[in-house]
């Protein structure tokens, strides 16, 4: 699929759509995705600010999905845990920006290149507001292993 169309389809995904997320840039490499929370009356949270779900949810799938189309076929990518921490008030407009360089793939393949090795790497991302202030911080954790029909075999 298409960068264009899947940022096309993910907009209209229901649990992006009804809590005011908006994918403003996916990418044709998958290695830069931009994300923004719009804040609307539904997605506030009891004190009127941006709801912590909603802010956690911009995040979710973009590392994964990131790092899955940059590798080949022969790896199995999984989110493997993942953490928030609210810094702040969001209110506004928030920005979330990934970027996957070429050293974060070339880390993945060196990690991966054995038999039975696993590579969890942690990526953080910042959420911001219009005034370039962090108002939450995402840390994922990934789990990430070549196939087992790919995997060099140790000492053979």
């Amino acid at each position: 699929m298409k960068a264009r169309t899947l940022r096309l389809g993910m907009n209209l995904w229901p649990p992006f759509l009804f809590a005011g997320i908006r994918i403003t840039r996916i990418a044709d490499d998958f290695r830069a995705v931009d994300v923004e929370l719009h804040e609307r009356f539904y997605n506030r949270n009891y004190v009127g600010c941006h709801f912590g779900g909603s802010l956690f949810a911009m995040t979710d799938p973009f590392w994964m999905m990131m790092v899955m189309r940059n590798l080949d076929r022969s790896y199995t990518v999984w989110d493997r845990s993942a953490a928030i921490d609210f810094l702040k008030p969001g209110r506004g407009t928030v920005t979330a920006c990934f970027r996957l360089t070429l050293g974060m793939l070339e880390e993945i393949r060196a990690n991966t290149a054995d038999e039975g090795s696993i590579f969890t790497p942690r990526y953080q991302i910042d959420i911001t507001d219009t005034d370039g202030h962090t108002v939450a911080r995402v840390s994922k954790t990934l789990h990430i292993r070549r196939k087992p029909d790919t995997r060099t075999r140790i000492g053979g």
